[in-house]
């Protein structure tokens, strides 16, 4: 094991102090455990008794209240439980091989954020996502060429892409947030499926330190480094769906630039607006450059007293920005205006479609879409993607109503399904119905329209 400085005794300290701290934590709940025992064993023997009033003289409505005074404890206790056992954060235990964590860069990583400035808190940070790599661009060549069964081009040509997304560890806090998200990542699948692109879906924080929004980034860089095959990585949002199954990323557009972003260049440039860009879906070429842009990237992350002040430069700097911590899209919009001369050059912001689109000026017009034109377009006429910014379905709170984003999100799955379910002959009766129905004629020679189900392109029926 990996520690700071000369010795190992302070890791020692630290690793025997929570090994008590668990020990009482389990000691807690066998004693927590028995208590409810003795509970249940009271309430289902000795209470029909109690409150039984015997002779023929019923119920006793005391005991009965007393009765459900107890359930009532009982339930209180197991919450304890929960909570308890919700405090043994798995992260925070160490395996004997420290689950491949350095842990003098962890120690580093400590002190860097207790040594933040309030007033460049990335300026006098050490964090960093890893050891530095240098020359991958020269590694990923000789690694292909080693390689010839993994390809960075895919059969038709195109470069070989992964997208990326994900989700938190634990279940919802509103159970239906847990339906709506396996219905975005059947969305993700289908798209990956018809168009060739592999697909991971993340459940684990690989860093501690890089909690909520700002967790993609060292899982596109271990990515990056582990699939050297892979020529793009491209993050979306668990809460973005793709609504235009048949559009196709434009690559030839971005020969020579690393980074793909939906955004606004007089936003970002003139305005410095905190919503010039949205890191909700976006695209990285697996590069040195990128490598290097994620390395400048994360310093505001790491949470804390780092990401606290690092929110307050962000404030300050970037117009119409609330006063909150630091996050991922206003560090990038902040980094790119005040090293642009580094960054820019292999930038693309893009507007001619929807990498990302913002789903409330969307939602209610896809019947008029279905009418007046057919995917492929991925404009403001049939949008690539809808992101539901703002309504965190996972959560228990959000920026709008939870009814409203719920019904919003499920008219943008069935919308993006019909373009899948036409494919075998069905569609939903509504977009509003996840019944479906079916709209092309059985057949004893199903290969005879194969062709016209494939064109993915072709008007759908409203």
């Amino acid at each position: 094991m990996a520690v700071a400085g000369g010795g190992g005794r302070p890791a020692g300290r630290q690793a025997r102090g929570k090994q008590m701290q668990r020990t009482v934590n389990n000691v807690k709940m066998t004693l927590i455990c028995g208590f409810i025992t003795l509970l249940v064993l009271r309430g289902t023997v000795g209470i029909n008794l109690l409150a039984y009033g015997g002779g023929g003289g019923g119920y006793d409505a005391a005991a009965l209240a007393a009765a459900a005074d107890e359930a009532r404890v009982v339930e209180d206790i197991e919450r304890i439980l929960r909570e308890i056992r919700s405090d043994s954060d798995p992260d925070e235990e160490e395996d004997d091989d420290n689950g491949g964590i350095d842990a003098s860069a962890t120690v580093t990583n400590s002190t860097a954020v207790r040594s933040a400035s309030a007033t460049t808190p990335a300026k006098s940070l050490n964090y960093t996502l890893g050891p530095k790599v240098t020359r991958w661009n020269a590694k990923r060549r000789q690694w292909l060429s080693r390689n010839p069964g993994f390809p960075s081009r895919d059969a038709r040509g195109n470069p070989r892409i992964l997208l990326v997304t994900g989700s938190q560890p634990a279940p919802c806090d509103n159970p239906i947030g847990d339906h709506y998200l396996l219905k975005s990542t059947k969305n993700k699948i289908d798209y990956c499926r018809i168009h060739g692109i592999e697909i991971v879906h993340n459940m684990a924080h690989l860093d501690r330190e890089l909690a909520g929004y700002w967790a993609k980034l060292p899982l596109l860089r271990r990515l990056m480094l582990s699939h050297p095959e892979v020529e793009w990585v491209w993050w979306m949002d668990s809460d973005a769906l793709f609504t235009d199954m048949a559009f196709e990323l434009p690559f030839e557009r971005y020969e020579g630039r690393n980074l793909v972003i939906h955004g606004y260049p007089d936003l970002l440039f003139r305005q410095r607006s905190w919503i010039a860009l949205n890191t909700g879906s976006f695209l990285l070429r697996n590069c040195q450059w990128s490598l290097e842009l994620l390395d400048a990237w994360a310093p505001m992350g790491p949470k804390g007293h780092v990401r606290d002040e690092a929110g307050k430069l962000l404030t300050a700097s970037l117009t119409g920005r609330p006063a909150f911590e630091a996050d991922d899209q206003s560090a990038l919009i902040h980094l790119l205006l005040t090293e642009k001369e580094r960054w820019m050059e292999k930038v693309y912001v893009e507007n001619e479609y929807y990498l990302h689109g913002f789903w409330a000026g969307l939602v209610d017009r896809y019947e008029e879409m279905m009418e007046k034109h057919h995917p492929g377009l991925g404009d403001d006429r049939w949008p690539f993607v809808t992101h539901f910014v703002g309504c965190k379905p996972c959560g228990s709170y959000g920026d709008y109503p939870a009814e409203r984003c719920l019904s919003s999100m499920e008219r943008a799955f069935n919308f993006a399904d019909n373009q899948v379910l036409r494919l075998y002959g069905f569609r939903h009766r509504s977009l509003v119905n996840a019944k479906v129905r079916r709209v092309a004629n059985r057949t004893a020679n199903p290969l005879v329209n194969k062709a016209a189900a494939l064109k993915m392109d072709a008007k759908i029926q409203s």
